[in-house]
């Protein structure tokens, strides 16, 4: 059986990836029918799916949760829950590369397992802390003047922040690394493990929030905050025993390559550098000895915590260089700009939607639907990369998700659209309070004057997980046309197809490409991207809230989409440029 390889080095390693073929025959797989069911049972595929889902659930139940409890603990506002997605966005952001350092410098046992307890204990203390303060609200109001209060809050974010961060490293080791390894870097093998985990992902996205706000719906925000403990100390005991078993089975994966044996890439590096002073400052100590030693004397005068502080710093500098110098660079950058849009469900495009006369019943169904979207999105990449190669797979899904977004474009100008380009003239800042009969033509009027945010007030809203759904709408009050509004969800749920694919495209090309040493670093420095595209978008909606501004922001998002997908499209023409022997 003929096989085609192709290295990734680094260090002196290389990393060789199998092509598509099946190390099996036909014939031996037939033979092997009757017990491939328990083999697969106990294999570390299977551990791996439902360490995957039970970690997925509980992430997605207290995501989800933790937007409910703080809305509920400030009365009804949503002052703390952006405070918090402030905190998360930017901790990742700036701990990112640190993150993937530290992912790249332990055995890879030691990081999954200090990530999933550092996860769940997280979380396991907040729920605690929220349940005392549901249960002793007004008596801990009382004292100190409130400031006990503040200090929940405080500890509840900063929980919750700790919590993602531990939940992010241990995304990189399993998802970005294991798989890697597991799979026998074997090219159909690991699309088809990053293609299920992917599933598992949009099924619990539906699923796990419903459950949990059943249980807070159906009982009380106590007795919810006590289900996500009791599930969160529950997965912990069985994600442990799950990763041990797959780390023991799996012998590939206590073998790091010899640059990865005692140090981390970026380690190394800072040590040549270190060796490479003290090569230089040895004849300048021959010319000078006083000099030196006072040079020494200024240095031990510095705090030990200063020079930590620098070392990290350094590890950020060094860690995004490394994210720079990838081959992969352009598609990670590509996907990383993806992020910037309001198309998609979150509870910006749902709070729109609900301006323009959607019920929150028709929402739930459109939420369903894009999930099978999204599905389809992951059975697709399959095929496609099967029939295609990877690098033309991103290709056709680049364009499959344009081209369907042309529908969005479309909306933004079609009949019923709110979009009015006179809401942005400052001067008459005054009048959009009273705008009235013109301004609101296609718009779905909204309680207290047209120029209302997206979000309204909470008592009028239930939570899901990134979605809002509304109710008590007024009755009597539709658009003249649903054109606009059916074009936009049309084409939001139909481009979901594409950019999974593309998702999964380039989450493959960055576990093909990245050398082992550098896995960690980089991962951690492209979710840092991610959450700053991220965050770009809600200044956007910030900068424009009222519904007369969507249609701004939709066509501002699809120029980030397009900028994005054309840093692929240049990735893969400079790929297709080199000699390769597979893609």
């Amino acid at each position: 059986m003929s096989l085609r390889t192709e290295g990734v080095q680094c260090g002196g390693v290389a990393v060789e990836f199998d092509d598509d073929n099946d190390r099996d025959s036909p014939v031996i797989k037939a033979r092997n029918i009757p017990r491939s069911a328990l083999i697969y049972l106990k294999g570390p595929k299977f551990l791996i799916y439902v360490s995957g889902a039970l970690s997925m659930w509980g992430d997605r139940m207290w995501h989800f949760a933790i937007s409910v409890f703080l809305i509920e603990l400030y009365g009804h506002n949503l002052l703390l829950t952006g405070i918090f997605g402030l905190v998360v966005a930017g901790s990742v952001l700036l701990l990112g590369a640190l993150i993937g350092d530290w992912v790249d410098r332990n055995p890879r046992n030691k990081v999954a397992h200090a990530s999933l307890f550092i996860q769940n204990i997280s979380v396991t203390v907040c729920s605690i802390v929220l349940m005392l303060v549901f249960s002793y609200k007004k008596w801990i109001e009382e004292i100190w003047d409130g400031w006990l209060t503040v200090v929940c809050y405080t500890v509840v974010i900063v929980l919750a922040d700790v919590a993602n961060l531990a939940s992010t490293a241990l995304t990189i080791a399993i998802q970005r690394d294991w798989i890697v390894v597991i799979t026998g870097y074997n090219r159909g093998h690991l699309a088809g493990m990053n293609a299920t985990m992917r599933r598992i992902d949009q099924v619990t996205n539906i699923l796990a929030p419903l459950a949990v706000g059943q249980v807070m719906t159906l009982a009380s925000n106590v007795v919810g905050c006590g289900f996500i403990l009791g599930w969160n100390l529950v997965s912990l005991i069985v994600e442990f025993i799950f990763l041990s078993r797959v780390y023991r089975i799996v012998p590939a994966l206590s073998v790091k390559p010899p640059a990865m044996e005692h140090q981390s890439y970026l380690e190394k590096k800072r040590e040549r550098k270190r060796s490479q002073g003290r090569t230089s400052a040895r004849p300048a100590a021959a010319v000078s000895e006083d000099s030196t030693s006072l040079h020494l004397q200024e240095i031990r005068r510095i705090p030990a915590c200063l020079h930590r502080l620098r070392g990290l710093l350094s590890t950020c500098q060094e860690g995004w260089r490394a994210y720079y110098r990838q081959p992969v660079f352009l598609a990670g950058l590509g996907l990383a700009f993806l992020y910037t849009t309001v198309l998609g469900f979150d509870c910006i495009t749902t709070g729109y939607a609900y301006t323009q006369g959607i019920s929150g019943s028709l929402l739930s169904i459109l939420m369903g639907v894009s999930a099978v979207a999204g599905l389809l999105g992951t059975v697709l990449f399959t095929k496609l990369r099967k029939a295609c190669g990877l690098v033309n797979t991103g290709v056709i899904s680049s364009a499959l998700h344009l081209v369907c977004l042309l529908l969005c474009l479309c909306s933004v100008f079609a009949p019923g659209s709110p979009m009015d380009l006179s809401v942005l003239n400052m001067g008459n800042a005054s009048d959009v309070g009273g705008m009235t009969g013109g301004h609101q033509r296609h718009g779905y009027p909204l309680r207290g004057g047209s120029n209302q945010p997206l979000l309204p007030d909470r008592s009028s809203i239930h939570w899901t997980n990134n979605t809002v759904l509304f109710e008590n709408a007024p009755a009597g009050t539709e658009p003249e046309s649903y054109v606009s509004i059916i074009l936009l969800f049309l084409g939001v749920i139909t481009a979901r197809v594409g950019l999974w694919s593309f998702d999964l495209t380039v989450t493959q090309l960055l576990q093909e490409t990245i050398c082992e040493s550098e896995r960690g670093v980089v991962n951690g420095v492209q979710s840092s991207m991610n959450y700053l595209m991220d965050l770009l978008h809600f200044i956007m909606v910030i900068s424009a809230p009222q519904p007369q501004h969507f249609g701004i922001l939709v066509i501002i998002s699809i120029l980030f989409i397009f900028t994005g997908h054309t840093m692929y499209f240049l990735y893969a023409r400079k790929v297709k440029k080199k000699p390769r022997t597979n893609t």
